[in-house]
């Protein structure tokens, strides 16, 4: 959530960078409220004032030995009058919460112009694309006959999912383990295990409600809970309410996790095989550090998902997201896209966000400035590290040979159990 300061100090400035974004922020509306709010608020303090004043003339009217009852029905009368105005700013202040709930976070100056993925920037490549001598397969068929059951899925839950067996679901299991074995090992993350289940506190403070409630599955009603669309969800809310002290800065966590996330509005993409499931299994990294280091931790954390790619020898590109493409919550966005050669093409397989106070202000996550003393926002950040089953995929189709097998990267091999080739 955006700061409301900034709306009442710097509206143009906000309307501009929104329309950024292409999101249509009626300031119009927003400046009516907030003259209501105004309004109100004067009213409410006058009126406060004015029953102050009146209690007193009546406690000294008492000490004299006067009749208070005329004060006492003015009291009365100021009171109701007090109480419909107290009401009638909660409502503005609830519209007001309301209106700022749905607004996206301010972008970040590099952050380029542009309506959609076609205008995302690319600012690396990484690797050599395999040169085969025969057409390459993609993953579906390469592993139908490997134990990749897509029919066997929908058969115990529906479309958008998959059953893996046998050597795909250890290369899946060896490609989590060398995630956070890298994570925790060289790039200093602390590991946790948290619910798959979280309230809709959790998801409000990360940005995913009220917004997004359509992509999300609800497993129950009383209390309400939902499964969680990524690990950002739980893992961030680790911090919510909480203040913490400036010698713990930063934090960072790694996690793994299923996914779940019903697609809502993705009907008809990527409807073979298993690059967008219902249900899928991510390595996520997040961070939590003081305002001022939250950019340069934007680089290293992305630089921490390529060290991945980098050991798996994966090639792919590094995209800055544009302005219309960029996350409700985001205010900088580096997309990963490995090649896949079976596709011809290159796709998302980690997307790595600085959310700067954006969803700490959700979350009143902060941290306590030395120099002041007072409790200040912290900025959070986090990223895929990997996606596994995209980084299944990738490896299948880079990896295969001639005769449909699958060799086993380097970097896996020591969780393999001395199998090679897949086929």
């Amino acid at each position: 959530m955006l700061d409301l300061r900034l709306f009442r100090t710097e509206l143009d400035f906000v309307t501009q960078q929104l329309q950024r974004r292409n999101f249509a922020f009626d300031a119009s509306a927003y400046e009516a409220l907030e003259n209501q709010r105004k309004a109100i608020q004067v009213k409410t303090q006058d009126l406060q004032n004015e029953r102050n004043s009146r209690s007193k003339a009546i406690g000294q009217a008492k000490a004299k030995g006067e009749d208070v009852q005329p004060l006492l029905d003015q009291v009365q009368h100021l009171g109701d009058e007090l109480k419909a105005a107290e009401n009638a700013l909660a409502d503005i202040q609830t519209a007001m919460t309301a209106l700022l709930e749905g607004i996206p976070n301010i972008l970040d100056e590099a952050v380029p112009d542009g309506k959609d993925e076609e205008s995302n920037l690319e600012i690396s490549r990484w690797g050599e694309q395999p040169n085969f001598d025969f057409t390459p397969k993609d993953h579906v068929d390469l592993g139908t006959s490997k134990g990749m059951e897509f029919e066997l899925g929908v058969k115990i839950a529906g479309s958008r999912f998959v059953v893996l067996n046998g050597p795909l679901a250890r290369l899946q299991r060896a490609i989590i383990q060398l995630m956070l074995d890298t994570h925790t090992a060289e790039h200093g993350y602390s590991e946790t295990y948290v619910p798959f289940l979280v309230n809709a506190d959790s998801l409000y403070g990360t940005g995913q409600l009220p917004k997004f409630a359509a992509d999300l599955f609800k497993a129950s009603e009383d209390p309400a809970l939902y499964l969680i669309p990524t690990a950002e969800v739980p893992v961030t809310n680790i911090v919510r309410d909480t203040i913490i002290e400036a010698k713990e800065l930063p934090l960072k966590f790694v996690c793994h996790s299923p996914c779940f996330r019903s697609e809502a509005g993705a009907y008809g993409r990527d409807v073979r095989g298993m690059i967008r499931q219902h249900q899928f299994e991510k390595v996520e990294i997040v961070q939590i550090v003081k305002p001022e280091a939250s950019a340069k931790a934007h680089e290293e954390l992305t630089a921490h998902a390529e060290v991945i790619l980098q050991k798996l020898h994966l090639p792919y590109r590094k995209m800055l997201l544009c302005a219309g493409d960029t996350g409700f919550s985001s205010s900088k966005t580096y997309d990963l896209e490995v090649w896949l050669p079976g596709q011809g093409a290159y796709r998302e397989i980690s997307s790595c966000s600085n959310f700067k106070d954006f969803q700490a202000r959700r979350l009143q996550a902060r941290w306590r400035n030395p120099e002041t003393g007072k409790p200040e926002l912290v900025h959070t950040l986090n990223g895929s590290g990997l996606a596994a089953g995209r980084t299944l995929i990738a490896v299948m189709e880079n990896y295969q040979d001639d005769q449909g097998r699958i060799h086993i990267p380097q970097a896996l091999l020591p969780y393999m159990g001395g199998l090679t080739v897949i086929g």
